[in-house]
């Protein structure tokens, strides 16, 4: 009787006629020559290979003796253990890798519950994506993406569009991480290596156009005269006198006002920093606020269109390019900050809670928990009187000033 080897050898595996498994030994991959005789009396031989597969032991056929040879058994079983590794093998079947495109809406799938923007962060997902990384990477599999091929959608638009190609290349790291975390690949191309070898310099960003603080007064005035939607027309002053963004204000339910406490609860899933944020509001605020009570339809909003939804996010941006206001509504946040520095004076902290910017200094943040409202409330009544003084100058009653 042949003596059944440790490992096993061509010659074992070519002379062998005893019915059985014989295993390949330790570190051949799961590899056994499975040895039988047919219904009909005949002898055959067939290679096999164990492995765990989504959690189960399975068998997978590598063909039969003498069409595989024992070392093409040993390949087949490494490109086995190197396709799972990859997240390519399922039941003895090569998995369809997903392409860049298809991951693309996996992955937006995966976020759109936490998106709380009435889909616009997917649609500019899906635009940003569409317009630069689509057309280098979207009908590739990600498993064949690289890091030189994220660069060849980056360095385009790296220095003209820095902002842009900084989203996309997240955009593209989300995708990426999604595959890691699938079993498709085992690495981000859009990751460290690219940032190391994209371009410092070259770039001026581009800021949000705003006004000087002395001009905004006009600004207000000259938005209030020019008939333009009502309910526009009030969103923007609220807006500047809370020095809030567009999308809070845009989004404001009566619900979250508190007119007699002059409070105005923003809550977590409509902050940019997804915390709640608390707004002090001025007396000039709460009459505008008095105004757009007169237009309350029942719907809820305090801005409202004329569907009884919240303002459209041109609306405001169309109004005053219309107007001739050279800002755009997100640049009076701005204002509002240059005033507040060289106007009030607020310590820097108290300026920068208003804006609901967080702060950046972990030790401090976890010390620091008072959102020192009461100080900001006096910050916010200064810049509503300060816009209500220069507005005054620019009214008709007094003409324009000098």
């Amino acid at each position: 009787m042949m003596e059944r080897p440790y490992r096993l050898s061509a010659r074992f595996v070519a002379t062998i006629e005893r019915p059985g498994r014989y295993g390949d030994g330790r570190g051949s991959g799961g590899l056994s020559l499975l040895v039988k005789h047919t219904a009909r009396g005949h002898l055959t031989k067939s290679w096999a290979q164990r492995i765990n597969l989504d959690g189960r032991q399975r068998n997978l056929g590598l063909g039969s003796w003498p069409h595989v040879s024992l070392a093409e058994a040993r390949e087949k079983c490494a490109l086995n253990l190197a396709a799972r590794r990859r997240g390519e093998l399922v039941t003895g079947r090569q998995r369809t890798v997903p392409t860049f495109e298809e991951a693309v809406e996996k992955v937006i799938a995966v976020h759109r519950a936490g998106w709380k923007d009435d889909g616009r962060q997917e649609k500019l997902w899906r635009a940003s994506l569409r317009d630069h990384a689509m057309p280098k990477l979207g009908g590739r599999p990600v498993h064949r993406i690289n890091a030189a091929d994220v660069m060849a959608v980056l360095l385009p638009i790296w220095n003209e569009k820095r902002v842009t190609a900084r989203r996309v290349r997240q955009r593209i790291g989300a995708v990426m991480r999604w595959a890691v975390a699938q079993g498709y690949r085992e690495d981000n191309p859009a990751g460290e290596a690219i940032g190391a070898a994209l371009p410092k310099n070259g770039f001026r960003p581009q800021h949000h156009r705003a006004l000087p603080y002395a001009e905004v007064g006009e600004a207000i005035q000259t938005v209030r005269a020019s008939g333009a939607y009502p309910a526009t027309a009030l969103a923007f002053e609220f807006l500047v006198l809370t020095a809030c963004r567009s999308g809070e204000v845009r989004g404001a339910l009566w619900k979250e006002i508190d007119i007699e406490g002059r409070e105005w609860r923003i809550p977590a899933e409509r902050m940019k920093t997804g915390r709640e944020h608390r707004v002090p509001l001025s007396r000039r605020a709460i009459a505008v606020l008095e105004e757009a009570r007169r237009l309350a339809d029942g719907s809820g909003f305090v801005f409202r269109s004329a569907r009884g939804r919240p303002l459209s996010e041109v609306a405001m941006p169309t109004m005053v390019r219309k107007l001739g206001i050279g800002a755009v509504p997100h640049g009076f946040r701005s204002s509002f900050r240059d005033w507040a520095a060289e106007c009030s004076d607020a310590p820097r902290e108290v300026c920068e809670l208003a804006l609901a910017h967080m702060n950046t200094n972990a030790i401090e943040a976890a010390y620091r928990r008072t959102d020192m409202f009461e100080r900001r409330r006096a910050l916010m009544e200064q810049w509503g009187a300060f816009l209500a003084a220069t507005e005054d100058k620019f009214s008709p009653r007094s003409g324009k000033a000098a």
